[in-house]
């Protein structure tokens, strides 16, 4: 198997930037979700409730990011000393906001009040202690440092759509960062740990997929194959720990270094059982 996908997403929610090489760090692929747009009381956004988020591309740049939209163009540094805290689902997190003009800007543009803040080196974040043994470091990702999908899963959940009548989507529909060239689908379910250019990742739980892969990534409108109606079929979880369908797992890096693009992924430890499904149209 080979790495054949690797992306970093610098603003949560923004556009998927694609990658040939990248810097694995213990909190996840350098770069990725970093910045993040919120609520004026601190409380994240994304494109479940501002599907417009899709429709921006992010850049770092030094001290900040420079954000474009619709052929409006914005450089945001911070201001270390200037603060906000700020709130990703049960997590608090002590961030770098943008200073007012910044933010008075990006309101423009999404027409509501919002704020820009930053996960610079005074912000910590650590989660998922009861899956991951101890409490990974983390960004503004929702749960996890790093998501891991396979081509194999995508292709059988086309086959799905296709068979519903549906169009079937691409692999950005699940804002992965590494995509594993595997042609057996959900063959991830059984693997424990992969080793790539040295580096270990566990994949300690898997991801249950909401209704922003039903939108387009490009525009963030709602169109396309359904991939939620096709996940039904085969990937509804029958543990309550993690509800709903699943896609791809979260994962946990166990050292740092440098992954590329056809960099071979080896599975080092396998699990003894699979995740439960709810198993409706079985092969």
């Amino acid at each position: 198997m080979k790495v054949t996908g690797l992306n970093i997403h610098p603003l949560k929610s923004g556009r998927a930037i694609p990658q040939t090489v990248v810097m694995v760090n213990v909190d996840g692929l350098a770069g990725d979700r970093r910045f993040m747009v919120v609520e004026p009381d601190g409380r994240f956004i994304t494109q479940r409730e501002l599907q417009a988020l899709a429709q921006v591309e992010a850049a770092h740049i030094d001290g900040g990011v420079r954000l474009k939209m619709n052929g409006n163009e914005l450089s945001v540094r911070f201001d270390p000393d200037r603060r906000l805290d700020v709130r990703v689902w049960s997590s608090d997190v002590d961030a770098a906001l943008a200073d007012d003009a910044a933010n008075d800007v990006l309101s423009g543009w999404f027409g509501r009040p919002v704020k820009l803040v930053h996960m610079d080196q005074q912000a910590e974040r650590f989660v998922g202690a009861e899956w991951a043994g101890v409490a990974a470091p983390v960004g503004f990702a929702d749960g996890f440092p790093i998501l891991v999908t396979t081509t194999g899963s995508l292709a059988d959940l086309n086959r799905t759509l296709v068979e519903k009548g549906q169009e079937p989507v691409g692999m950005e529909r699940f804002r992965t960062n590494i995509l594993i060239d595997c042609n057996d689908p959900w063959e991830e379910d059984w693997w424990e740990s992969l080793e790539i250019a040295g580096i270990a990742f566990d994949l300690v739980k898997p991801c249950a997929r909401c209704i922003m892969t039903t939108q387009d990534q490009l525009t963030g409108e709602r169109v396309g194959g359904n991939p939620i109606q096709g996940l039904g079929e085969k990937r509804m979880s029958a543990d309550r720990r993690v509800a709903g369908v699943l896609f791809g797992w979260n994962a946990v890096p166990r050292g740092e270094g440098t992954v590329k693009l056809g960099d071979e992924a080896t599975v080092i430890r396998r699990r003894s059982e699979r995740w439960p499904m709810k198993m409706r149209n079985a092969n």
